[in-house]
């Protein structure tokens, strides 16, 4: 009877990987707790699915999605069949308050996005807090995410990154979005639509400079695609061509000093300065491209500025 008890004990969870402990397993027939939980789906391979995940919409009172067509589909081919909800950025000021209520009688929902991790760039965020607010229990399932596996595939930097979501979506706008992340000293990673790519990637070049960047697409797809190069070269590739798919840009930070001449910085600033930055902005935006002093920088460009009358410090 001791042996019994002590192979029980001993027994791997189907869960458990040899060596990284257990979470929680949900066994034939038994209920999550209830509560909110944010799960992970495919952004392309049905592969990267988690059993954790399966587990969890199969048990699920409700599942929250963006889209339920797309969401559909997907429970479709896990061969799951359960009720699911439309909770997106226009709708959840009225559908929040119903899922916070369904929460308080005790259901267990689970918040999808269309694809990959949940409240990247979705509105998921105001329902946690809601949900925070309400003492209500709330965990996520990791699983795929379009931003890291770019930075993953980037070969840029990435002790350090700073997710920028989408840009706007006329130039001036962008342009100024742009300026505001320009001497951050990290990666940059950004949401795009493909229709718009080859601006966004011009008004990259304009503001930035020739960073190294990279175009990452249809990531884990049958055409997966990463384009690597600096800025202006990648503009120009998406110039006129628009490619298809889902696309990541991860922008390598402001870099050292460089082996520049005073007509490339004058150069740097009368592109910054032609762009809609002011002398101040320019100089900050050059000096961090560069390396360069930024006092040193901002003189030199308050001197191009004054030869110039139509320019505004």
């Amino acid at each position: 009877m001791a042996r019994q008890q002590k192979s029980d004990a001993t027994e791997p969870s189907p869960t458990a990987i040899d060596g990284l402990g257990e979470g929680r397993h949900l066994r034939p027939g038994s209920k999550p707790a209830p509560g909110l939980y944010l799960v992970a789906t495919p952004i392309g391979n049905m592969g990267d699915i988690t059993y954790r995940a399966v587990e969890v919409l199969r048990a699920a009172d409700l599942v929250a999605c963006e889209d339920t067509r797309v969401s559909g589909k997907l429970m479709t081919r896990l061969g799951l069949d359960r009720p699911l909800s439309s909770y997106h950025e226009h709708n959840s000021e009225r559908a929040g308050p119903e899922l916070i209520k369904r929460l308080k009688d005790g259901a267990v929902i689970a918040l999808i996005s269309d694809a990959g991790t949940p409240l990247v760039s979705d509105p998921g965020y105001r329902l946690v807090k809601a949900c925070v607010a309400e003492g209500i229990m709330v965990t996520a399932l990791p699983g795929a995410s379009a931003m890291l596996t770019a930075l993953q595939l980037s070969a840029l930097p990435n002790d350090r990154f700073l997710f920028a979501g989408f840009l706007p979506n006329k130039s001036t706008a962008r342009r100024k979005a742009l300026r505001e992340v320009a001497t951050v000293p990290a990666t940059l990673m950004f949401y795009e639509s493909p229709n718009r790519l080859g601006e966004s990637l011009a008004d990259m070049a304009a503001v930035l400079g020739p960073r190294q960047a990279a175009v990452a697409r249809e990531l884990t797809k049958l055409h997966e695609e990463v384009a690597r190069g600096d800025l202006f070269t990648l503009a120009n590739r998406y110039a006129d061509a628009p490619p298809k798919g889902e696309v990541v840009v991860v922008v390598a930070p402001p870099g050292e000093a460089l082996p520049l001449g005073e007509e490339d910085l004058d150069d740097r600033l009368r592109a910054a300065i032609a762009g809609g930055a002011s002398v101040k902005d320019a100089a900050a935006l050059v000096a961090a491209e560069t390396g360069f002093p930024r006092r040193d920088i901002y003189a030199r460009a308050l001197r191009l500025s004054q030869a110039a009358p139509d320019s505004t410090p």
